[in-house]
């Protein structure tokens, strides 16, 4: 279901220096791609060296590259490289870019050297330049050294977020609540400036797609599994049966869809329809990668699936409000809702329960703390026809009991940060996610054309000097 990044590796060289080390140095290179097991399609097909120098080659080896689906370009400079070569060969793609050489040799006792990658390095980015390529760039070092592993990672993992953006099909159940005017998002204009698709449907679709699994043999199999894992003695198996049969209701949609996730009007009309609140639905699905988005917030499911894209979707996202300050720390802030968050990710015992605030009292929300450690927030948003996409990291502090799901978090400066959500174009939502994803969104923000990163903490100077390996936390 989650999009698989493959790399096309366009090895460059100069025919004026060494063949015999430039072709070292490709194998070197090669046997590190697959000691990460790194899925690539190389160059050996073209000419005996596989290398890329000269650019009459490049329109076949951009046909091969996308017929073989390849998602992002890496030109290690092997010896000086070809700039013409590489420059034209990354404008035809279209994909995220990588410049990076080996760090060169001393020079020989005759004076002469065998490479110059360094020196290549500075003239294809002057090309990139000139064609209008956004193009990610690793300070030239050996392919043992730990800078090169963080930068090639980081921009692999920004890759992934660049797939998941020009491909996203979000699901939409029925409008947004009347009373939400923060979640108003443009259709048309996400369509023509990024390529983002909202797929529609009705609440009165998705309760009778329900209704239709209520005595179903997958509905048991999946009540079985959730028993030893969630205490629902509170809102009783009636209604228990009803919240999971949404859950697999709109995990079919999702599939007989590809959609990339959903956002949904989940108070208050499905409560008059169906009697049960969505919130455990919510949980269940976003534990699966399928991010699940509150109140129809259309950004906020972008932002969900992103966050989860920055981690290579080893982590499932949760969509939070930015609720109440610590009352005891002015640097912590309550990341909270109703009942979304991950059932994976609880401290403690998992508990279903009804809704605290809603008038209904309906059952089906979620009632947990979860775990702490590093952690992640993400907006995408936009107004006025300008988009953003905020980024910080925060860690998970300790604060008072809630209903519903939350986590305290924790930042360096909370008045800054709030600062910036106030003046937006942000809401109240944010995609929460474990790790610590902001290098990856800055990098990723570059080949996202109409998206202005914005960062939280770090600032984009401390983000750059973590690249260059100057510190070694951020």
């Amino acid at each position: 279901m989650h999009p698989h990044v493959r790399l096309g590796l366009a090895p460059t060289r100069r025919n004026v220096f060494s063949k015999e080390t430039a072709l070292e140095q490709k194998r070197l290179t090669e046997e590190k791609l697959k000691s990460w097991n790194v899925d690539y399609l190389g160059l050996d097909w073209l000419n005996q060296e596989g290398l890329l120098y000269d650019p009459k080659d490049v329109p076949k080896v951009a046909d091969k590259f996308r017929s073989e689906e390849v998602d992002a370009l890496f030109a290690p400079h092997v010896n000086f490289g070809t700039e013409a070569a590489v420059g034209k060969l990354a404008k035809a793609l279209d994909i995220p870019v990588l410049l990076w050489g080996p760090r060169d040799d001393a020079p020989l006792t005759d004076g002469s050297r065998t490479r110059d990658s360094q020196c290549g390095l500075f003239a294809t980015s002057k090309v990139l330049r000139r064609f209008g390529v956004p193009f990610t760039y690793v300070v030239n070092s050996a392919v043992d050294d730990t800078i090169f592993e963080r930068g090639f990672r980081n921009f692999l993992a920004a890759a992934w977020v660049v797939k998941a953006f020009r491909n996203l099909r979000i699901g939409v159940i029925s409008t947004r609540p009347s009373d939400f005017w923060t979640v108003i998002s443009n259709e048309g204009e996400l369509l023509e400036k990024f390529g983002i698709e909202l797929v529609p449907t009705t609440l009165v679709d998705v309760v009778e797609w329900a209704e239709k699994l209520l005595n179903s043999r997958e509905l048991d199999d999946e009540i079985v599994q959730l028993r030893e894992k969630v205490d629902y003695s509170s809102v009783g198996e009636g209604s228990f049966r009803k919240v999971v049969a949404l859950k697999l209701a709109m995990q079919k949609w999702v599939i007989d869809e590809q959609l990339s996730g959903i956002a949904i009007q989940c108070w208050t009309a499905l409560q008059k329809a169906f009697g049960v609140m969505p919130c455990f639905a919510h949980s269940l699905l976003s534990d699966q990668g399928i991010p699940v988005a509150c109140e129809t917030d259309v950004h906020g499911a972008i932002s969900m699936e992103l966050a989860q894209a920055a981690t290579m979707y080893q982590e499932p996202s949760f969509l939070a409000d930015l609720t109440i300050r610590h009352p005891e720390d002015d640097n912590a802030e309550l990341l909270w809702h109703c009942g979304p968050f991950p059932l994976s990710l609880a401290k403690g015992k998992a508990r279903i329960g009804k809704h605290f605030i809603m008038e209904s009292r309906s059952p089906g929300v979620s009632e947990w703390e979860i775990e702490g450690g590093d952690l992640s927030i993400l907006r995408f948003d936009g107004d006025n026809s300008q988009y953003r996409l905020f980024a910080s990291h925060a860690k998970g502090t300790t604060g008072p009991f809630n209903k519903g799901t939350y986590l305290w978090a924790k930042f360096k400066n909370w008045a800054r940060i709030e600062e910036k959500f106030i003046y937006g174009p942000y809401i109240h939502h944010v995609a929460g996610v474990h790790g610590r994803i902001v290098p990856v969104i800055y990098e990723a923000a570059k080949y996202m054309n109409g998206v202005e990163f914005e960062p939280g903490e770090p600032e984009i100077e401390e983000i750059r000097s973590w690249l260059r390996e100057e510190v070694d936390e951020l």
